[in-house]
């Protein structure tokens, strides 16, 4: 599989990843420190698990083995403070084109 180029995922982020609700609110796993990705800080609209449409803040793209499952903390390389809203994981087995994890954040 190709990976998405080291030198295209010029900014670090912070990834705390979402584990689930325990009777005390969200769980998180342990941060992921300076994770390598391409931050996007562009709004958009995106349509959210639940199915509202919701205005991401930014977006990023990583490799294809980040652990950033919808409900992750994600801290941006401004130092904003946003969660996952939505993951998509792009491969294309047996083509010459890169596979990474794309990321919407509110």
């Amino acid at each position: 599989m190709t990976r998405v180029p080291a030198v295209l995922l010029r900014h670090r982020i912070r990834i705390q990843p979402y584990r689930g609700d325990s009777a005390y609110g969200p769980t998180y796993g342990p941060p992921a420190e300076e994770v390598p990705a391409l931050v996007d800080a562009s709004p958009r609209m995106v349509r959210a698990p639940d199915g509202r449409e919701v205005l991401a803040a930014a977006t990023f793209i990583a490799g294809p083995d980040v652990d950033c499952p919808p409900g992750s903390r994600v801290t941006l390389p401004d130092g904003r403070n946003a969660t996952a809203l939505t993951v998509a994981r792009h491969t294309a087995p047996g083509l010459p084109v890169p596979a990474c994890t794309e990321v919407s954040c509110e």
